[in-house]
């Protein structure tokens, strides 16, 4: 099971790190073509949101890893899967309905939120 946490924790961690990182440091009209949704937000809460994903991908990793304050991998693993709510409300709210990958990364985040419990 500590090893299935690993796999999924740290896959969910790199993906939630390179958006977290654009979300951060690109411009507006750099992330339009991957996320319609930026012209709806203002830039300071997308960047906010990027900070969030970025600590959040900490805190999935760096807990477990250090042993300190280890019930933060849940908590941040139970983040994600608010997160994920919150973005598929956006996208269902405006023109672009695709969520498959919310709808993945929700089940991905749920999933390593009850691994991380038996670390």
């Amino acid at each position: 099971m500590n090893l299935a946490y690993w796999i999924v924790a740290g896959l969910l961690a790199l993906f939630y790190l390179y958006a977290g990182t654009l979300k951060a440091i690109r411009s507006r009209d750099d992330l339009r073509p991957m996320m319609a949704w930026v012209d709806r937000m203002p830039l300071p809460a997308v960047r906010a949101l990027g900070t969030v994903e970025i600590l959040g991908a900490a805190g999935l990793i760096l807990p477990p890893l250090t042993g300190i304050a280890v019930p933060l991998a849940p908590a941040a693993a139970i983040g994600f899967v608010l997160l994920q709510a919150g973005a598929i409300a956006v996208h269902l709210t405006g023109e672009d309905r695709r969520i498959a990958l919310n709808a993945v990364l929700t089940v991905t985040a749920a999933v390593t939120g009850w691994l991380a419990t038996g670390l």
